[in-house]
Formats: structure tokens, C-alpha cells, sequence
């Protein structure tokens, strides 16, 4: 793990966090995206070197909804930048650590990514991220 990614903080109404983290950080989020496969609309802001990702649920069965439902809006995950997503998984599995899905899969903000189980981690969702390579290093 190389450093923090990102801060995860699940929300209620995306519209409306966004534009309190606006006036939080003085400059609207750099990105806003859709990831269907987990049923969230997030948005980034970076804040010098760190970014935030708010989420917002699709559906009510969504892993935010059901988080939010549980233990109200706030932080959710915390994910690190990781240089080999593959390696790293194998490397915490050998250290005993549970993984939630074994295969990374497509992620907000152009990464991989794969969480580690909160009970294995002190309560805390651990996500890891890798950059995808870009479309052009994949032809």
C-alpha cells in the first residue's frame, strides 16, 4: 500500500453533500459517475493531495443504503493505492486478512479495486485501488 487514496463518506442526497463539500473546499467535485455494479452515484473532490468520494445509494438493497440504513451517513471506507492489485490481495489473504472479492473488479474514479472485510480490520472498510490502464496500454 503506497498511500491513501481516497476517504469514502456515504451520503443521503448527493446533490445536496456536494454542495456542502463545495463550500467546505471552495471548488465543486472534479468528478461525478454512476457505478452500477454497486449501486452508487459518487462524486470526488480533491483537497491538495487528498481526494473524498461521497456515495450516494441507487436502491434501497444497495451496500450504501443498507450502511447508511445501519449506522447513518459518515465515513464508510478508506482506500489505498496500491501498485499490483493481484499481488496485494494474495499477500493480505496470506496474511489472514478476508477479502470480499477475491477478483478485482471495476471501481469509480477509473480504478480496480477490492475490499477487505471490516471484521478482519478493526470495523473499518478497506478498500484497495489500482489505476486501470488506460484504453490505448489495452489494445
Amino acid at each position: 500500500m503506497r498511500k491513501i487514496e481516497h476517504i469514502g463518506i456515504a451520503v443521503k442526497n448527493l446533490e445536496a453533500s456536494n454542495l456542502l463539500f463545495e463550500k467546505l473546499f471552495g471548488q465543486p467535485p472534479y468528478k461525478e459517475e454512476a457505478v452500477a455494479s454497486e449501486g452508487v452515484k459518487t462524486s470526488f473532490f480533491s483537497n491538495g493531495p487528498n481526494k473524498i468520494e461521497l456515495l450516494e445509494a441507487t436502491h434501497p438493497d444497495s451496500p450504501i443504503a443498507k450502511f447508511i440504513e445501519k449506522k447513518g451517513e459518515g465515513i464508510h471506507h478508506i482506500a489505498f493505492d496500491v501498485e499490483d492489485i493481484v499481488a496485494e490481495i494474495a499477500r493480505l489473504q496470506n496474511e489472514g486478512f478476508v477479502v470480499l472479492n477475491e477478483t478485482p473488479k471495476p471501481g469509480a474514479d477509473n480504478k480496480l479495486v477490492a475490499f477487505l472485510h471490516p471484521k478482519g480490520t478493526n470495523g473499518v472498510l478497506i478498500e484497495l485501488c489500482q489505476e486501470m490502464p488506460n484504453k490505448d496500454a489495452r489494445e
